[in-house]
């Protein structure tokens, strides 16, 4: 009663800014919250197949200890972001939908996602998982999973991880496979995503970012240090080291076939390597500064019309953020939890997990905002363009100068 009492107060806020986001003020009379909490029938919430068993857990004991009903609803994940926008703003959709983090630049620029009342909960979440679903100093998701790449080594082939680029290179030829280490690409449509965390040891971020964590608008890869990661690719594609034609498929099955010491890759990889002696470890910087790759988070958005405001912030914040449903949620998907308890116990058992969430603690997470959608059109193609022979500074600038056309138009 006494946790009830707290939020109905902390959250008056969150139903104000959830009405403002909406843009409207419509000719409907307003509910008081206290009439809100006590009257509310039921919460909504979208989740897919894999997140169905662990929610659905956490509903029955939020319906036990509350006496409010929760219709937990299979969605399939790719349709769950388009059908959201589209209905929230109608006063249809859910109360509460499972997404990830870098659909929060899209969410709030269209008002359908209300800020979340964490109060000292925040203090219990990986620092990493709460910067992704952070703008404007506020907090717009539940963060439970964290996923990111690392250096994964086959301990059998190289017996210490490498420091730099150049010792990871230097150990894969002295291990005499046929790939020194393998990082996938797309062919010419290249995957910035996975070199990203070379471009970061140039000191090349994709944008500035704030002391919260969040990013700015500010494209931050262009000038020296962003041609010198440019000039570092096309090294790297005329030593045969680089190829875009190292796709997914053919890096994984070179891995799992002993012909790389290592592999820059996530925790969907492991499953192939069924069997092989691996070591987590971070991804060598190339340039003089760490390497730190982009971290996904996965979360949960509060509806900006939501009638049930504090109720659904509570199931959140009180029933989700639980270390039972959080290793409920880690299970089912198997990525690192974000509740720090949560990943402790995980990392416990399991050293391939404590790899990967020690790696993600130093790594940043990937930008939300809408000038990314302007990114993703040049950045791949211009990296595949230069590790396949183009010239570096030259087409690394004219690609700064189109995404900066495309962000300001």
């Amino acid at each position: 009663m006494r946790r009830s009492i707290l939020l109905a107060a902390a959250l008056t806020t969150t139903l104000a800014l959830a009405a403002c986001s909406s843009g409207e003020s419509g000719d409907e009379t307003t509910t008081e919250p206290e009439d809100t909490a006590s009257s509310t029938g039921a919460l909504t919430v979208w989740v897919d197949e894999t997140r169905q068993d662990a929610v659905t857990a956490a509903a029955t004991s939020f319906e036990e200890e509350t006496g409010t009903s929760v219709e937990v609803v299979l969605k399939n994940f790719e349709d769950i972001r388009a059908d959201f926008l589209a209905q929230v703003p109608t006063g249809e959709g859910p109360d509460i939908t499972v997404g990830a983090h870098d659909w929060l630049g899209e969410m709030t620029t269209n008002g359908v996602v209300a800020p979340l009342e964490l109060g000292d909960k925040a203090s219990e979440f990986e620092t990493v998982s709460l910067e992704a679903f952070t703008q404007d100093g506020q907090v717009y998701g539940l963060p439970y999973a964290i996923e990111n790449i690392a250096l994964i080594r086959n301990t059998q082939l190289a017996a210490e991880a490498p420091a730099t680029w150049d010792d990871a290179v230097a150990a894969g030829q002295a291990a005499g496979t046929k790939f020194p280490i393998l990082v996938q690409s797309d062919n010419d449509k290249g995957d910035p995503y996975t070199h990203y965390p070379f471009q970061t040891s140039f000191g090349a971020p994709v944008f500035t970012q704030n002391e919260d964590g969040s990013y700015s608008s500010e494209l931050a890869m262009g000038g020296p240090e962003g041609q010198a990661y440019a000039t570092w690719l096309g090294e790297q594609g005329a030593a045969g080291v680089l190829s875009q034609d190292t796709t997914y498929d053919i890096a994984v099955e070179a891995f799992k076939n002993g012909e790389s010491p290592f592999i820059v890759g996530g925790p969907w990889m492991i499953e192939s390597f069924e069997g092989m002696d691996l070591s987590i470890d971070p991804i060598p910087a190339a340039g003089d500064q760490p390497a730190q790759p982009f971290v996904g988070v996965q979360g949960f958005y509060l509806s900006a019309e939501s009638e049930n405001a504090i109720v659904a912030n509570d199931f959140l914040v009180n029933f989700l953020s639980t270390e039972e449903a959080q290793l409920a949620l880690y299970q089912a998907g198997n990525r690192p939890p974000a509740l720090t308890a949560a990943a402790d116990s995980a990392s416990s058992s399991d050293p391939i997990v404590a790899g990967f969430r020690a790696v993600g603690a130093e790594a940043v997470p990937m930008p939300s905002i809408p000038e990314m959608a302007s990114v993703w059109s040049f950045w791949g193609v211009t990296e595949a363009a230069i590790v396949s022979g183009a010239d570096p500074v030259a087409t690394w600038d004219k690609m700064i100068a189109d995404i900066e056309g495309a962000i300001g138009s």
